[in-house]
């Protein structure tokens, strides 16, 4: 990722964007006053692309949003709500979603076939339509320019913090943005997690190309997270594409398309890092790079094994120097390993090197294991692939907030 191609807009939301439109509101889904209905509308039909959870029991709103974006690959409207997945509810389940498809084309304005619907919470409970629908007709009051953090608050279930960023790239002479909100904390493992994404860009860029980026970008990202093993069935991330900046269309033969890439590469990083930062009872970020496997997808699953390891993850939140159980995750995680040319560090700290033990100095290990962001770096000297992903450590709080999550 090359960040001189783009520039960090410090003050930026997911309204930055020329053409979008954002906000929130409580409408009675959780038992606080937090907003728990959200929109991001845009001035025009957007290029639109979606991934989605590999769970097989794939929420109704995750379908629904499918037809919508495979209708004619564009969304003016994403409506989302929390606290209730709308989840294994079935039959009643997907009229649920496709009333407030519906309700929400009619109050904003738009047509149908290009409103995408999306929910997060508790899985397994019907939707109290009534309060939604009732939610959804004073949404057009509050979707404003700058209604971007009101949005981001209404899409937060156990998260503590809101996650959101934007960058500048310039691209045949023209300023385009690329932005990005999302939510998640728990329930969170690679191949999506309860994770909802959403990005938008005033780029002129036909639907298909955006796929074919948001893809590559994801399986870089948000696929390269995890929190607690966890696959959810409601995890999704979209993109809008607004066009709105001008200038000539973006593909992957455009000279600038690999500076586009690389700010939409960094708006998917970024978020995936605020959601593993802010794992449910998180103290710690882990990142965990492996180099020298034998190819990139070996190396993307020894990083998930290692950041996936619950004694990994006990032992950063002890700040305890426990390489053994690194090199445990490593072996067991089901690639090519030569056994006898593996090296891990720890930040700088050399703890392993040809597979044999380095002296090191124990306090400086502990100072280090006790800052906020770990790094893990690990070698396998067999080949040129490579990977980073990102967790977090496992806390007693993850377990008081997991064990009365209903409640």
């Amino acid at each position: 990722m090359d960040q001189a191609s783009f520039t960090v807009v410090p003050e930026g939301t997911i309204t930055t964007p020329k053409g979008f439109r954002a906000g929130g509101l409580h409408c009675g889904l959780k038992k606080t006053e937090r907003f728990d209905l959200g929109a991001i509308v845009c001035d025009v039909p957007a290029a639109a692309a979606g991934v989605y959870t590999l769970n097989a029991f794939q929420a109704a709103p995750l379908r629904v949003t499918q037809e919508s974006i495979a209708q004619g690959g564009k969304l003016q409207a994403m409506i989302v709500n929390s606290g209730n997945a709308n989840a294994c509810t079935g039959q009643q389940g997907e009229d649920d979603a496709r009333a407030m498809r519906a309700a929400s084309a009619k109050a904003l304005g738009v047509a149908e076939h290009e409103v995408g619907v999306t929910s997060t919470g508790v899985i397994g409970e019907l939707l109290p339509m009534g309060k939604v629908l009732s939610g959804i007709e004073q949404l057009p009051a509050k979707v404003k320019a700058d209604g971007g953090e009101d949005f981001c608050q209404a899409i937060l279930t156990t998260d503590l913090v809101q996650k959101m960023t934007c960058v500048r790239v310039v691209v045949g002479g023209q300023e385009i943005h690329i932005a990005g909100a999302a939510k998640g904390s728990g329930m969170i493992h690679p191949n999506m997690a309860t994770m909802l994404g959403f990005m938008t860009t005033d780029a002129p860029i036909a639907s298909e190309h955006l796929q074919l980026l948001l893809n590559k970008v994801t399986d870089n990202t948000f696929n390269m997270i995890t929190v607690d093993g966890d696959t959810s069935t409601n995890d999704m991330v979209v993109v809008m594409a607004s066009g709105l900046a001008g200038g000539d269309t973006l593909h992957p033969g455009h000279p600038d398309w690999d500076a586009f890439a690389a700010g939409f590469q960094y708006v998917g990083e970024y978020l995936a890092k605020a959601i593993a930062r802010d794992g449910e009872g998180a103290t710690k970020l882990i990142e965990t790079t492996v180099i020298g496997a034998e190819s990139d997808e070996a190396a993307r699953k020894i990083v998930k094994s290692i950041i996936g390891s619950s004694l990994v993850k006990s032992a950063v939140y002890g700040a305890d120097a426990n390489w053994g159980r690194i090199i445990a995750a490593v072996g067991y995680s089901g690639q090519p390993v030569n056994v006898n040319t593996v090296d891990i560090r720890l930040g700088d700290i050399a703890v392993l090197e040809q597979s044999r033990p380095v002296k090191f100095d124990e306090e400086a290990a502990l100072a280090y294991l006790k800052t906020d962001t770990i790094q893990i770096h690990v070698n396998l000297h067999m080949g040129s692939g490579k990977a980073t992903g990102w967790g977090c450590d496992l806390t007693y709080d993850y377990v008081r907030i997991n064990a009365a999550y209903r409640t």
